[in-house]
């Protein structure tokens, strides 16, 4: 029987949320770099954790202007956050347990000042980024 593991695929880490729109009919908009660094896709499934409520929401990938450094939550989800909030947005994929054995996720970490901090592949316990 072949199993497959559900991985984190990569990770934006402390992006500041920048908008937050009520009447869109949902997703959370990101910037095209941001997307591009990461390696989401657009219309990925992602989980959004609000650093600030502790919330978490499933949502999709919708592209923002590239350089806008936008992070919008929209629809309901602009419920779940408010501008200034910093969120961690995960997108995850399947895999067998031996590609799973060396995945290492992306990361893209976001510093206060809502640039780029640093872009790396997450540690797998070893103690040792890429």
């Amino acid at each position: 029987m072949q199993v497959f593991l559900q991985m984190l695929k990569c990770k934006l880490h402390g992006a500041i949320v920048t908008e937050a729109n009520l009447e869109y009919q949902g997703s959370i908009s990101i910037d095209r770099d941001l997307i591009d660094q990461a390696g989401f896709l657009i219309g990925e499934k992602v989980l959004v954790a609000d650093m600030a409520s502790g919330s978490r929401f499933e949502t999709y990938v919708i592209e923002a202007p590239r350089g806008s450094g936008e992070i919008c939550l929209n629809g309901a989800a602009a419920r779940l956050g408010t501008v200034g909030d910093r969120v961690i947005v995960m997108a995850w994929c399947l895999m067998d347990a031996e590609e799973a054995a060396s995945h290492r996720a992306k990361v893209v970490k976001i510093g206060p000042d809502g640039a780029v901090e640093r872009v790396f592949d997450m540690d797998r316990g070893d103690g040792n980024e890429v």
